[in-house]
């Protein structure tokens, strides 16, 4: 399973994850696709910033069935949807940050509009901070093949990019490979944490 170039990136990820605090508490989940049957997900349980080759399970994305029948993270499923709905999906992220989390509350509607910002270029087909990006937000849900079915009901109206916000839970996203996932996460949490102090400054 080393020899994976692509889980070879998600395993340096992972440990950066860690180190930077987002995923605390074992919390947050990441995967990446092998083809178009299987992907590889964190085992359920698992603490981030400390992950091995042997902590990735093989997961179906048709159905989700797990043939080793370890337990893989609870929230595989929107995993498994994300590679459904895009063949371009390589790899995805779901980290449990504090800013993720609190801009993910204080925001009411259904989604996260940054706007302004330079960083915004670090997520792909972005070329201009006068542009608009939307993060969208979706109510948490422990029932997550609901979650998952909201998702895909608002994908089928508009197309996901980048990523996406659940709230007062984290966020998701992804690329084509794991060194496009990671450069997203890392610029839409830059991009969080200066819209967060943005609004706590301006309520002042």
């Amino acid at each position: 399973m080393t020899e994976n170039p692509q889980l070879t990136a998600l395993l340096a990820a992972c440990h950066w994850i860690g180190d930077k605090g987002w995923c605390p508490a074992t919390g947050g989940n990441m995967s990446v696709r092998l083809d178009e049957r299987q992907c590889l997900v964190t085992e359920s349980g698992k603490d981030k910033g400390s992950l091995s080759a042997t902590d990735f399970l093989r997961v179906d994305i048709a159905d989700n069935h797990v043939p080793s029948g370890r337990t893989p993270s609870a929230e595989t499923g929107l995993h498994t949807l994300l590679y459904r709905l895009s063949a371009h999906i390589g790899a995805v992220l779901h980290t449990h940050s504090v800013n993720a989390t609190v801009l993910s509350r204080v925001e009411r509607g259904d989604a996260l509009v940054l706007q302004g910002y330079e960083m915004q270029k670090s997520l792909a087909g972005q070329r201009s901070h006068l542009d608009s990006v939307a993060i969208p937000i979706f109510d948490n849900d422990q029932d997550i093949p609901r979650l998952a079915a909201r998702v895909a009901a608002y994908a089928e109206a508009t197309p996901l990019q980048y990523g996406f916000l659940v709230r007062g839970h984290g966020l998701y996203c992804w690329g084509s490979q794991v060194v496009e996932a990671r450069r997203h996460l890392e610029g839409l949490e830059f991009l969080f944490q200066c819209e967060l102090q943005r609004r706590l400054l301006e309520a002042k």
